[in-house]
Order: C-alpha cells, then sequence, then structure tokens
C-alpha cells in the first residue's frame, strides 16, 4: 500500500534495473498570494484543453456503452484557479453544474474571480475543501475529476478513496497527474520542453512537481488499494498518467 512516504519516496527499480529517482515532496498547499498568482500566470490552455477533451471522450464512450442518465454534477477535486471547470463549462457538450474544491484560499479567491470574468458563477461554486476528507454524501457526483493534485499530497490514499466514495455507481472517475521521470536528466529534458518558455520560478515549480509525482506503477497499486483495477491506470502524454474508472 503506497501510504507511507516521507520527506523522499525511494521507489524500487525502473524499467531495465536502473534505480528510479526518489519521490521528493513539496508542500500540500500553494497558499501564498504568489504561489497563486505565479501558479495562475502559467500557461496551461494546452493541457486544460486535452484534459477536458478526453473527459469528455470518456463521457462519450460510457454513453455509447452503457447509456448512463447525462452527467449533470461534477465535482473537481484541487480545482486550484478553477481553469479546468471554466474550459469544461465553454463546452457545448456539457451542461451540468461543478463544484471546483481547493484547501488553498489564495488559490480559490483567484478561481472565484476567474469564473466570475468568465460569465460561470452560475454553474461553478467554489469551496473550501479538503481533498482528503471531503464533505459529500456517497455517490453525489455524476462525475469527479482531478488534475494535478495527487503530487501534492504526501499520503494520496485518503484522496483517491474519497473520490471514489463520493462519485456515484456508475459514474465517472477521470484523475490525471504528472509522471514522475526515470532520471534527471529527463526531468530537464521535459522543464526545457514544456516550460522553457516560462519565467525561472515557474520552471522550478514544474521541476519541483515532476519530482514529487507518482510512476504509473504506484499509482496502480494505489488504485489497487481503494478497490479499483490496476489496468484503469495508463500513462497518457510524455509527462502524464491517468485514471479513467466507473464508480
Amino acid at each position: 500500500m503506497i501510504v507511507c512516504y516521507h520527506n523522499e519516496y525511494q521507489s524500487t527499480r525502473s524499467g531495465e534495473g536502473q534505480p528510479m529517482i526518489p519521490r521528493v515532496l513539496e508542500p500540500e498547499v500553494m497558499d501564498s498570494p504568489e504561489e497563486a498568482t505565479g501558479y495562475d500566470a502559467m500557461d496551461h490552455a494546452g493541457v486544460n484543453r486535452v484534459f477536458v477533451d478526453d473527459l469528455l471522450q470518456a463521457l462519450t464512450n460510457d454513453a455509447a456503452r452503457q447509456k448512463p442518465c447525462p452527467p449533470t454534477r461534477v465535482l473537481d477535486v484541487g480545482t486550484g484557479t478553477a481553469l479546468i471547470p471554466i474550459e469544461l463549462c465553454q463546452r457545448d457538450a456539457f451542461a451540468g453544474t461543478i463544484v471546483a474544491v481547493d484547501l488553498a484560499e489564495e488559490m480559490l479567491k483567484l478561481a472565484r474571480l476567474n469564473v466570475d470574468r468568465a460569465g460561470h458563477s452560475a454553474r461553478v461554486s467554489c469551496e473550501s475543501v479538503d481533498g482528503k476528507s471531503l464533505p459529500y454524501e456517497p455517490g453525489e457526483f455524476d462525475v469527479v475529476m482531478s488534475n494535478s493534485i495527487v503530487h501534492h499530497i504526501p499520503e494520496p490514499f485518503e484522496a483517491l478513496r474519497e473520490m471514489r466514495r463520493v462519485v456515484r455507481p456508475g459514474g465517472l472517475l477521470f484523475v490525471r497527474d504528472l509522471l514522475r521521470p526515470d532520471s534527471e536528466a529527463e526531468v530537464e529534458r521535459l522543464v526545457t520542453l514544456h516550460a522553457g518558455e516560462e519565467t525561472p520560478e515557474a520552471q522550478q515549480m514544474f521541476r519541483q512537481s515532476l519530482h514529487a509525482a507518482l510512476t504509473v506503477e504506484e499509482m496502480a497499486e494505489l488504485a489497487e488499494d481503494v478497490g479499483l483495477l490496476r489496468g484503469c491506470v495508463s500513462q497518457t502524454s510524455d509527462r502524464h498518467w491517468t485514471l479513467v474508472a466507473r464508480g
């Protein structure tokens, strides 16, 4: 069970018997005005667009296969500055409402401003909530989604278990996060490739996040621990894994 992290988490082996870089934790909550503003200023448009594309594709596939009720209530765990809920609300294919939660008050201040400026205040509510202890009833949401929160949590078992608990039977659980690379050289390659035009502070933030991320194998074990199939987790880009499962 992947629940006992310390300041560094040393995985076993990687690839062809090569040691994998250790998991080095970063602060669970980014709650200073500077951190929130810096995060919000980074260019997340591309990855957010792909996240929503893939989420809607998963819903479309499930609808064709199982014909569930159209999702009307979505929970976004670790919403940050609510950029993904805004992206989702801008899609014609989505007509529901979203509860966007985060533990960082400074992030939520910007989230509420962003939602209001985008004209989606009637559809997106931003709430101060700890993802490890969600104050919602079992099965309350049709969809539970989360992007890039797992790597912030030292022991993410409780958060994933809570996400699974509050999605309705047959509902969609869609979680995506960064993938910890095999080597320092790969970390630097990804930072250059995907954050090369960002500020040095933003590059360092991305670098630290890559070091704090889980591997596919670690996340698959975690999924199994909460009662999901290991195969629901897969690598979906050069720097992401994605968990797609039914409640």
